[in-house]
């Protein structure tokens, strides 16, 4: 028997897990009795909680506990892995595109639309070929093992400018992600150079430049001027008022002239709503304009919510919410309560919330934070970036495991092992077979 209501979610993410738990909890009968169906769709099977992405780069966390398997939590709804490819908004359809096999036609009653958004990027030569991403956990899990190959490398070498390559280290962007990347990743080789042979912190250079005049504006002037003072003790080259003009040849080149060799450039410098908007009612910065009951604009029948979202913040008339975590989950609580009222035929809730505040990781036992008006740093402010967190990731499962790295932390060194192998298991067999066919010893394997 065919649903009365087919709910899509197109998103797995931070919102899209959120939506179809709470959608999940509050529709069980409807679920049960198969007059709804909850189809998530997303490219991954899985949720990444993003602001833990640091610390599983830094080897704080283990990088499985900071992403949550949506085919264990939603446990009712039909989990589809691909990519959502076209929406036909007023046909009530979607294409999906599986990892193999041909494109299929997904119809639905009900639209949530929360696919994220993805990193901004700029057309500087070379950033494409030798830029890093800190989006997701993949990404993540690359950069450590990167970054502790090149600690390798550098130990292993006697040439001073391929030592010199190796041990630059620039992140692009000021705001959350580069600077909690950067912090930790430092703090992470600080603690690593005592087994590498001739390397210590002073042979590193880090560097984070900014385009504007301050980092880690969400927390204000002061508490931001602090980071950036706090990261130069801590021999952190912070540049501001600065850009990128190349990344070729492995040489970064600035817009002040300025040029150094470096085989680590991590980009940080924004995001953008996700390319499929396209397909629907754009409004502020291209994000899906929808009213103030999460309903996209021109329907009654589809909502978004999220990164990609232009949701009027009602306390403050004229502006839109900032694509943030904060903002994400409570909308995509607010959401579902809104779908499950239009699937009952009650009146929806408009979306309202006054941003909190912001907290930040500088590292180990530092960090800022404005809450409520409230500045806090240092080792208060650190507590209180990872108990917020802590709190807000998804499922007991999770909470524990993650308390368990910070507990184990105190007790035992973080590992300083590269293993960037991982990215190509097959070679170490296909030295081996091109051994067996030539009968002799032929080059091996690429530096792993």
């Amino acid at each position: 028997m065919t649903p009365i209501s087919r709910i899509l979610v197109v998103g797995g993410g931070n919102v899209g897990m959120f939506v179809a738990l709470r959608l999940q909890r509050r529709l069980r009968r409807e679920l049960r009795e198969g007059r709804v169906a909850i189809t998530v769709a997303d490219l991954d099977s899985y949720m990444t909680y993003q602001s833990f992405l640091p610390e599983a780069a830094a080897g704080n966390l283990e990088p499985r506990h900071v992403v949550v398997s949506l085919r264990k939590v939603l446990t009712r709804c039909k989990i589809l892995s691909g990519r959502i490819c076209d929406i036909d908004l007023a046909g009530k359809s979607a294409r999906f595109e599986p990892p193999e096999g041909p494109r299929q036609v997904i119809d639905y009653d009900y639209l949530v639309f929360c696919p994220g958004s993805i990193t901004k990027t700029l057309p500087i030569p070379g950033l494409a070929e030798h830029g890093i991403g800190f989006k997701t956990v993949e990404e993540a899990i690359h950069l450590r093992n990167h970054i502790l190959g090149k600690l390798d490398l550098a130990a292993s070498t006697s040439d001073p400018e391929v030592r010199a390559r190796a041990l630059t280290f620039v992140f692009v962007g000021a705001g959350f992600a580069g600077v909690e990347a950067l912090a930790e990743l430092e703090d992470m080789t600080a603690d690593a150079c005592r087994y590498f042979h001739g390397i210590n912190r002073d042979s590193m250079r880090w560097m984070l430049i900014e385009a504007s005049d301050r980092i880690l504006p969400e927390v204000g002037m002061s508490m931001g001027e602090w980071a950036a003072d706090e990261l130069r003790k801590r021999g952190v080259d912070v540049r501001l008022n600065t850009r990128v003009k190349s990344v070729e040849h492995d040489v970064v080149v600035l817009d002040d002239g300025e040029s150094f060799p470096c085989e680590t450039l991590v980009w940080t410098a924004g995001v953008k709503a996700n390319p499929l908007v396209q397909h629907l009612p754009q409004g502020d910065r291209g994000r899906v304009a929808t009213s103030a009951e999460l309903l996209i604009e021109g329907t009654d029948y589809a909502f978004a919510a999220g990164d990609s979202a232009a949701v009027p913040d009602l306390t403050q008339p004229g502006q839109f919410c900032p694509p943030n975590a904060q903002h994400a989950v409570r909308q995509g609580a607010r959401l579902a309560d809104n779908l499950v009222a239009r699937i009952r035929g009650r009146k929806l809730t408009p979306y309202r919330h006054k941003n909190a505040g912001s907290v930040a990781s500088l590292g180990l036992h530092q960090g800022v934070a404005n809450v409520y008006g409230l500045q806090v740093r240092g080792f208060p402010a650190w507590f209180m970036h990872r108990t917020y967190h802590l709190t807000r990731m998804p499922t007991f499962n999770r909470k524990a495991r993650i308390l368990m790295d910070w507990t184990l932390a105190l007790f035992f060194k973080r590992e300083v092992v590269a293993l960037g192998a991982l990215a190509r298991p097959r070679e170490e067999f296909e030295y081996a077979i091109r051994t067996e066919e030539a009968g002799s010893n032929p080059r091996p394997p690429a530096n792993r």
